[in-house]
């Protein structure tokens, strides 16, 4: 029975088997076909992704142009500005200009002409030429050089239209001269498209995209461009308006020389796919033998693939006693050796740096401890070469299959770039806090001129006063004393203002020193408070409780404190006068003083709240969006936070914390 019952039990398990190996392959062969697809796929989504990303490049890089030619065109705007002052000053007015001029013209190449006219549009001083500008096309009856004039005497610089000449395209700007608030004339600086673009588009840019500058009607006024770049639609336009009215930034992009590759390596994977799919039918025998194969080499593959997969960081293992017994190629570019000078090496290590043999020394000794620091550590090495770069170094136990500790494992990573970076930022935010104490001063500048003339007058008027009395003989020493001490608390009132300016303008470097907040508000208070009568707001301050000195920079505080009251006294110009009110609150919450700026306005819309404090980010039409963010970078310097919360009442409350240091 057992003989006849084998046989039976043998052609019953053969089905079985081929029955397995026919659903095992046609899994292999769906999936394979799966992967043809997903690999289709892929490309295509890798093609738009990168079309994706050329057009977000595309807008960055625009967008940084434009704000390169606003800086610029504003940076040459403030020289003619600054010139224009010093005019009616200097007692050699000709010489003077003559000499700004060629100094600007020489730095300035895009410059063609710069002229002086009077009040009556008359050319004082001219370089190279006295002509005014001519555009080709001129509306009759329109004189724009007239237009442009009497829209500068308003009391700013103004950019003009546009136009053509015989040569080129080009505009002008013109910066008004007044003295003494009275009009003496206009300084006119004529601009040239087509140098504005050869001078400020850089040689990176200019390889990259197409540069062209239009007017409202579409019409070519200047291009920057290596060749033509009609063949593709990959554009942005931006508005360049001001400082030339009407005028559009259009920026295109070269058509890639890498879609014939694309298509290459896209038709490529699709025949490896179907050769795949096809090879799949001549190894079905040897399908159980790959798989103990892969099996035996997985645990090795492993390994290596997680070596390889780190190849952007430095990778070295050590044994026990300190021996280098792996270095990936990342390392070995970092250090500038080869693996056959470090593998066997003990310390000291041939690119530990001289200058830190102890220190290095003395971390690699916790490392072999197993006191390693989780968060890594900062240590400075030496390549071959004799340069020296910084690492961030993290180490952990090298662990075999047993679960044994056979050495350590370092992961090192170049950080002298970043380093680098973190400076010059440090040093861009200090610029840009500088940048915007100068900006406040300027805004002031009206402001603190109607302040000082409040002790001015009554100086006056004592001293008229006096001579008064004095021509006629009827007077008592008495008298005189008193109004002599008057006309002494006004001059000193003067002079109080005067030092408080001075000393704000002068601030460049930020000088921690205790401090009291109150003193800081009220000083605030009297920079701004001419201003905000004068908008029909009223200002109330607040103090509560104890006010305990913090270690801060008292200047700078008060540049916060002024840019928040400025928006506060801005945001209420629409409000009912009875709601014009400003509050002012200081009080200690906890281990913390807090400051709370309070108005009436309309408020901040919830989904602006999270871009309020981003750069370049502003709710007002001529805004930079500069000031709440260097608000918020000088209020982290000391330690402390800036956010806004909504009034309850109705407007915005902009809350300033700041740790309180003990002495």
């Amino acid at each position: 029975m057992n003989q006849l019952s084998l046989p039976y039990h043998h052609e019953r398990r053969r089905p079985a088997s081929l029955r397995w190996s026919h659903w095992y392959l046609s899994i292999l062969k769906l999936a394979v076909g799966l992967l043809l697809v997903l690999l289709i796929t892929l490309l295509w989504l890798l093609h738009r992704n990168e079309i994706d990303e050329q057009r977000s490049t595309l807008i960055a890089d625009v967008l940084w142009l434009e704000q390169s030619l606003r800086f610029h065109l504003d940076g040459n705007s403030e020289q003619l500005q600054q010139l224009a002052l010093d005019l009616t000053r200097a007692k050699r007015q000709g010489e003077l200009f003559d000499l700004r001029a060629r100094h600007l013209l020489k730095n300035n190449p895009e410059l063609r002409q710069l002229l002086w006219l009077d009040a009556s549009a008359r050319t004082v001083h001219g370089i190279p030429t006295l002509g005014l500008p001519q555009p080709r096309q001129e509306a009759p009856g329109e004189n724009p050089v007239n237009r442009s004039l009497e829209l500068a005497r308003l009391g700013k610089p103004i950019y003009s239209d546009a136009y053509r000449t015989t040569e080129a395209a080009q505009f002008e700007v013109y910066v008004p001269i007044f003295d003494d608030g009275h009009y003496r004339g206009t300084l006119l600086a004529v601009y040239s498209l087509n140098g504005l673009l050869k001078q400020q588009v850089p040689w990176w840019f200019a390889e990259k995209y197409q540069v062209r500058i239009v007017d409202g009607n579409g019409n070519l006024l200047a291009s920057k461009s290596r060749i033509d770049a009609s063949a593709t639609t990959l554009s942005y336009p931006v508005s360049l308006d001001p400082p030339g009215y009407g005028m559009v930034l259009q920026v295109t992009a070269y058509r890639g020389t890498d879609n014939q590759a694309q298509t290459l390596i896209a038709t490529l994977i699709v025949i490896l796919g179907a050769a795949v799919f096809w090879s799949l039918w001549a190894v079905r025998g040897l399908i159980q033998r790959r798989l103990a194969a892969e099996q035996a080499l997985r645990s090795e593959y492993a390994f290596r693939k997680a070596m390889e997969d780190s190849l952007m960081v430095g990778m070295r293992a050590r044994d026990l006693d300190g021996r280098v017994t792996y270095v990936n190629p990342a390392f070995l570019q970092m250090v500038g050796f080869r693996a056959e000078e470090l593998i066997g090496q003990e310390p000291p290590m041939p690119y530990w740096a001289p200058e830190e043999m102890e220190k290095t020394l003395l971390l690699h000794n916790k490392v072999m401890e197993g006191k390693a620091p989780d968060e890594g550590f900062e240590i400075r090495l030496m390549r071959k070469d004799g340069s020296r770069f910084d690492a961030l170094i993290y180490e952990a136990p090298l662990i075999d299959a047993d679960g044994t500790q056979t050495g350590w494992m370092g992961s090192i990573i170049d950080v002298t770039a970043r380093k680098h970076v973190e400076e010059l930022a440090r040093q861009q935010q200090e610029k840009l806090q500088i940048t915007a104490r100068l900006v406040t001063m300027g805004e002031m500048a009206s402001t603190l001129a109607h302040e000082l003339n409040q002790p001015l007058a009554a100086i006056t008027s004592y001293n008229a006063g006096c001579l008064n009395k004095l021509e006629s003989g009827n007077f008592s020493a008495a008298q005189l004393q008193d109004a002599l001490g008057k006309l002494a608390v006004q001059a000193q009132r003067a002079g109080h203002i005067i030092r408080r300016v001075h000393d704000f303008v002068r601030k460049s470097e930020p000088k921690l020193a205790p401090c009291d907040l109150a003193e800081v508000i009220d000083d605030s208070i009297g920079f701004i408070e001419a201003a905000a009568k004068n908008r029909g707001v009223r200002i109330v301050r607040e103090i509560q409780g104890m006010r305990p000195e913090l270690l801060a920079d008292p200047v700078m505080l008060e540049q916060v404190l002024l840019n928040l009251m400025r928006n506060g006294i801005e945001a209420m110009s629409e409000a009912p006068a009875q709601q014009r009110r400003l509050t002012i609150k200081l009080g200690q919450v906890e281990q913390q003083m807090e400051i709370r700026v309070i108005d009436r306005g309309p408020g901040i819309p919830p989904e602006l709240v999270e871009k309020l404090f981003t750069p370049l980010f502003s709710t007002k039409v001529d805004g930079m969006g500069m000031g709440l963010n260097i608000c918020r970078s000088i209020i982290e310097f000391h330690h402390g936070r800036l956010w806004v919360e909504g009034n309850p009442a109705g407007g915005s409350v902009f809350v300033i914390t700041l740790p309180i240091v003990r002495q």
